[in-house]
């Protein structure tokens, strides 16, 4: 999940090498922390939400086939 994530990112940034990845296991859930420059979070965002709302749903749909909840956060 870690890496889907890290990939999308990196496509929609100007700066890939400022994207960081985190992944916080638990036992039913993991907490995806995605971390980008200033210049790219609205970007990573998107107009009202959309493209960070269409990568929690590629997330979802990942984290469906292995029976596990994953959340992502995107921490300024």
């Amino acid at each position: 999940m870690k890496e889907l994530i890290k990939f999308i990112a990196e496509e929609l940034v100007d700066l890939p090498d400022q994207v960081s990845v985190e992944e916080i296991e638990g036992s039913q859930t993991s907490v995806i922390e995605l971390k980008v420059d200033k210049t790219d979070l609205g970007k990573v965002i998107g107009k009202q939400g959309r493209t960070a709302r269409a990568m929690r749903t590629l997330l979802n749909a990942a984290s469906a086939k292995v029976n596990k909840r994953t959340v992502l956060e995107i921490v300024e």
